[in-house]
């Protein structure tokens, strides 16, 4: 199969990911656990996960000062910053909000690009993002209702969520480029997992979990299973072959995706403005990725 579309492919299935995440986490914080506890359980069975696969499978090491010290940043800002904001932010406003702000990300991507990876800034590439942004605020605030009140500090928390991983997409490509995707992502979540602990401690020791319906365990085994450990790692293998700015338009996927979802369970009604905001979208990502043989990473052999 063609390069490419195993990077669109695996890009396209995490934004379905991530847009299944907004309306799932809501039906698991805050009634059944807090969102910090929630991070924990997350974070350390990615680590966990992550941590035995790659000693004991890939056998890699980072090494270098420069390289572990990037690694760390990543973890700072991939991680820690961003699952903490997001969860927070989520808990306290709307999902629409949430998936409104979320695509601020790919600028904070474009922005820095341009200014730690010196990643060339066309006209192309800022036409594309846009016009990815226009659909996405269309589409999003076309969906918007009185049933759906927003939260300031909950959504200031998703602006530094959409900043924060803006910025893990930048710091992360240079080690795409030396180390397998298992090798980063298992160090990431490493830092992430001890800076996360002392913030959800409390909230993971609250609940009483053998009171918690089935419905509840599969939403925590899908948002560790699928929106941590796959997610992450195809993010993660996405960047060796991409540039950090298709990785970050793809985001603007997920509202579109989100809605459809929703459309699924008859909680939202398809119509022909919506079609036409989500060509938008399509189209800024199309024009975004256009522009990926000027940074893309040629193909090796850590696949």
């Amino acid at each position: 199969m063609n390069k490419q579309v195993q990077v669109h492919g695996a890009l396209l299935l995490v934004a379905l990911i991530y847009g299944s995440n907004y309306s799932i986490a809501k039906e698991v914080m805050p009634f059944y656990v807090g969102p910090f506890g929630l991070i924990v359980i997350r974070v350390v069975s990615a680590a966990l996960f992550f941590g035995v696969f790659s000693r004991l499978v890939v056998k890699e090491k980072i090494v270098g000062r420069a390289d572990n010290l990037r690694s760390i940043a990543c973890g700072v800002t991939g991680i820690a910053i961003n699952q903490l904001c997001f969860f927070g932010g989520l808990n306290l406003t709307a999902p629409i909000n949430a998936a409104l702000l979320m695509v601020i990300s790919p600028v904070a991507v474009l922005l820095f690009s341009a200014v730690l990876l010196k990643e060339r800034v066309g006209w192309r590439k800022v036409t594309g993002i846009v016009t990815a942004c226009l659909g996405a605020l269309l589409l999003i605030n076309n969906s918007r209702g009185e049933g759906t009140p927003g939260n300031i500090y909950g959504d200031l928390l998703i602006i530094l969520n959409a900043v924060s991983f803006g910025m893990y997409l930048v710091l992360v490509k240079p080690l795409m480029q030396k180390y397998k995707a298992v090798t980063i992502v298992s160090r990431i979540f490493a830092v992430g997992a001890v800076i996360v602990v002392p913030f959800g401690w409390r909230q993971l020791l609250a609940p009483a979990y053998g009171t918690f319906p089935t419905s509840i365990w599969l939403a925590i085994a899908f948002m560790v299973l699928a929106v941590t450990i796959l997610a992450y790692l195809l993010n993660t293998w996405a960047l060796r072959y991409a540039n950090a700015s298709l990785v970050g338009a793809y985001i603007y996927l997920q509202p579109v995706l989100a809605i459809l979802i929703a459309i699924g369970f008859g909680k939202d009604v398809f119509t022909l403005q919506k079609g036409l905001y989500a060509l938008l979208i399509f189209a800024g990502v199309y024009m975004v990725s256009r522009t990926r043989q000027h940074t893309a990473v040629k193909a090796g052999a850590n696949n």
